[in-house]
């Protein structure tokens, strides 16, 4: 490690990504590292049987944010698909998100006046005016019917705890519409990179050095003393070494498989929202980019990636942090202890223990870029 260079950006997905790629714009040299041998991390995408696979897990790109969307254009031309989930309730299909072929399929209702008020009856049936968990909350957004089929058991498999135990916030974000709009996201821009996300992020990374396989933080001292700043995506806990604990997460694991059959199941994503079906959803992948390959031939055969979702321990993935009071005290004690260190940028998912979605994190990393490089 001879070089010097003003900035090692530990960490190759989105937020590693835009800051690295703003910083040499600036003229700044720049080092980017990954512990995993691929950049673009959790948005990464590996080619299988001519489809791009979500290798961890689906990542639909959606914003409001018109200057996020003109930056990642920039990298990578979208096409036009629209998330519109199935919810399958032991072989009931339904629309997702909530919207009128939801609330017909559930109560035969036609009209949104009276999908508003089969909804109202049930929340007054259960007696919820301040709801103070997410159960009471879905309850006074949707109706009973619908939290006990589509709620219910997904909630509780994915976090694993009641929903009486989890907070209302969690599901206050829900699309509930009385239209027949099956559109997941209300988003004004919304896509897939065409190509995949990992040629999206190669194309953000080009002519900066990248080094794989890397762990940081087992050679802390060495990488540190090469470089005048340390733009850091990893754990917080884990820099600190878990000096006063782990932060929670939970975790998620993918069981992939080749289909030799054409289609499988009709759809991107179908949730499954019964308790006793072990996986939470699964994932078939050539429907992000409308069955076909790129040069617009159908692909003859499938792949399919059933999720699990898990309690995270070490060693696994964190996927989503646990918003609870004591994960996050836990972690304004570590945001103390980060604020300490002089050289070092904490950001994304990991850095700052917050669930983003992809346009928050580009977002957020161009904030930072603008206060570390004045761009």
């Amino acid at each position: 490690m001879q070089n010097k260079y003003d900035y090692l950006v530990v960490g190759a997905g989105l937020y590693g990504a835009v800051f690295a790629h703003e910083a040499q714009k600036a003229g700044k040299s720049v080092l980017v590292i990954d512990k995993r041998e691929n950049i673009a991390g959790n948005v990464y995408t590996e080619k299988i049987e001519g489809i791009h696979v979500h290798k961890y897990g689906a990542h639909i790109f959606h914003t409001n944010n018109k200057k996020v969307w003109e930056y990642v254009n920039q990298f990578a031309e979208f096409n036009r698909f629209t998330n519109s989930p199935v919810a399958n309730f032991h072989g009931e299909l339904y629309s997702l998100p909530f919207n009128m072929y939801t609330f017909n399929k559930m109560w035969g209702v036609v009209t949104p006046e009276e999908a508003a008020a089969k909804i109202e009856e049930q929340k007054k049936a259960a007696g919820i005016t301040n709801p103070e968990n997410l159960e009471e909350q879905a309850i006074s957004l949707v109706g009973k019917d619908i939290f006990e089929k589509l709620i219910k058991g997904y909630t509780e498999k994915q976090w694993g705890r009641s929903c009486r135990e989890l907070p209302a916030f969690i599901i206050k974000r829900l699309p509930v519409r009385l239209t027949y709009d099956n559109n997941y996201f209300n988003a004004l821009y919304q896509g897939i990179p065409i190509g995949g996300y990992t040629k999206m992020v190669d194309n953000m990374l080009k002519g900066i050095e990248v080094r794989l396989g890397e762990d940081y933080l087992q050679q802390k001292d060495e990488y540190d003393s090469i470089a005048d700043r340390v733009i850091y995506t990893g754990a917080i806990d884990a820099y600190f070494n878990f000096a006063i604990g782990h932060l929670e997460y939970r975790s998620v694991r993918f069981d992939t498989e080749v289909l030799d059959k054409p289609n499988y199941q009709g759809n991107a994503a179908v949730n499954y929202t019964d308790v006793e079906t072990p996986w939470t959803r699964i994932i078939e992948h050539k429907w992000f980019e409308f069955g076909k390959d790129e040069q617009g031939n159908d692909l003859p055969k499938t792949v399919i990636s059933r999720e699990y979702s898990s309690e995270w321990k070490p060693g696994d993935e964190p996927y989503y942090p646990v918003n609870d009071e004591k994960n996050g005290a836990l972690y304004s004690e570590y945001k103390k202890m980060a604020d300490k260190e002089d050289k070092v940028v904490f950001g994304g998912r990991l850095g700052e223990y917050r669930y983003y979605d992809m346009d928050a994190v580009i977002a957020s990393a161009l904030d930072m870029c603008e206060k570390e490089l004045g761009v």
